[in-house]
Order: C-alpha cells, then structure tokens, then sequence
C-alpha cells in the first residue's frame, strides 16, 4: 500500500485530503507544516508527498526544495495542494521540483487521479 505524506497548517483540510486518500487505498501520513514533514520524510519512507504551500515555519517550495537535495526523495514524486493558482507560483514549484500543482478546493476525484499518474 502507497505511503503519502499530507501536509497541510489546516486541520480541516489535511482531515479531508486523509480522508479521500485512505478511501481510495493509500496509507496517509499527516505533518502540520513544512519542518514537520520534513523530519518525518527523513524519518520513513514515502511514495509521495502532498503539501500546501503557504504554513508556517517552512511552506511548500521551502519543504520541496530541502527534500530535493537528500538523493531518496530525487525521484519521490511531490505535489502541491494549494489556494496559489498563479503561473508565477507554478514556476516557482517546477523550478523547487515539485512534479505537479493542484488548486484548492480540490475535487477528490481528480486528486485521485492525479496520484495513480505519478506513483502508477
């Protein structure tokens, strides 16, 4: 079974993403913002990580570039969860290395969806 990270400041929301995730088959992870999903990316193994980007202490771009320079997560698909929707932003996440960009609300369906594309 598929191990995802879900990372999220919004308890609510990282409660619904759990929730559409553990419905569709995959083991989720919770982390309340970016430092503490990255202690716990380096802690276990992940198949992806799924984050939002603006949390305190460390946001997305923040959180994906730091797990970039550790060689295990060079090939570990990560997906930004976010209300961010602006091209500037997008950027910003390929430049980071995330693989992909999801806009807030998200439709569980195509989350879903998106997750079977990267992690087969």
């Amino acid at each position: 079974m598929p191990v995802i990270l879900a990372v999220d400041d919004s308890p609510s929301m990282r409660k619904m993403v759990s929730f559409t995730l553990t419905g569709a088959g995959y083991q989720v992870v919770e982390a309340v913002d970016g430092q503490d999903a990255y202690e716990k990316a380096l802690a276990q193994k992940f198949d992806l990580v799924l984050t939002d980007q603006n949390m305190p202490r460390l946001d997305g771009l923040g959180l994906t570039r730091k797990l970039r320079e550790h060689e295990q997560f060079k090939t570990i698909p990560i997906l930004m969860l976010t209300t961010e929707s602006s091209d500037l932003m997008k950027q910003a996440g390929r430049a980071a290395g995330a693989t992909g960009w999801l806009v807030k609300p998200f439709d569980p369906a195509r989350l879903i969806d998106v997750i079977k594309k990267v992690i087969g």
